[in-house]
């Protein structure tokens, strides 16, 4: 998988991608991420990307001609896709501009992502960035929470590290991935390890029993309490209402 990046600070990536799980899948050829400084496409001579909104308002606008010519050389490059059973193909990258007003971030949007074989994200920043981007340029805006960010690089990482970790080979123990929050419907069952007993708090005598069966069902019902108590909403959405008994 390949991952471009279009982003005013491209000073800000290389410990994300140079760490953890996203540095193991760079290193084992599962992913390939390119930073590109959105400056070097500016039409201006002082290399400014961004300008005054028009209709007037606070702060400045990114303007649409660093984003268009930037994408464009991008798509120019190509990437060749290795295609099962076939030779190579060249695919254009899906373009994502990150963006609290985009649609937000989740587990199933992560695996449609990483099913994709090449990503272009677009960072934006400042008051904002010109509509036209939205209407011309992005084939979807991703938003990574209901909050405001000074810039669109930390959601950037997000999606990075996100997807990295779905590539095959980029885990350690590729059922780690299948076992995590979100996963499903369910929050993460409850984790331990040594000691048995830290501060009088003990771990659960069933995951010291060996009882396989017995521990799944233990792990089932703790991620189904977890979840009611937290995060009902992820229940509802699967048509449940959660477990008759939370308590167990």
């Amino acid at each position: 998988m390949r991952i471009d990046i279009l982003t005013l600070f491209p000073e800000m990536f290389p410990p994300v991608l140079g760490s953890s799980i996203v540095a193991r899948a760079i290193g084992r050829g599962c992913l390939q991420v390119k930073v590109h400084n959105l400056r070097d496409w500016s039409q201006d001579k002082h290399r400014k990307v961004d300008d005054r909104p028009y209709g007037g308002g606070p702060g400045m606008v990114m303007r649409p001609e660093p984003f268009f010519s930037a994408v464009e050389e991008i798509r120019k490059q190509g990437y060749q896709v290795p295609k099962a059973g076939s030779v190579p193909g060249t695919d254009v990258p899906h373009v994502v501009l990150l963006s609290p007003a985009g649609e937000r971030l989740t587990q199933a949007k992560v695996e449609k992502l990483a099913a994709s074989p090449w990503l272009a994200l677009l960072c934006g920043h400042y008051e904002g960035v010109d509509e036209r981007v939205r209407e011309g340029l992005a084939d979807e805006e991703l938003s990574i929470g209901d909050y405001v960010l000074t810039c669109g690089e930390l959601p950037a990482m997000v999606v990075v590290d996100s997807v990295a970790r779905l590539l095959p080979g980029a885990l350690g123990d590729e059922q780690s991935g299948a076992q995590e929050s979100f996963t499903g419907s369910l929050l993460e069952y409850p984790q331990y390890t040594r000691p048995v007993e830290f501060r009088g708090m003990r771990v659960p005598d069933v995951l010291l029993s060996g009882n396989v069966r017995e521990i799944a069902r233990w792990r089932k019902l703790q991620a189904l309490r977890r979840t009611h108590l937290r995060r009902p909403d992820l229940l509802k959405r699967e048509g449940s209402d959660g477990p008759s008994d939370p308590g167990d």
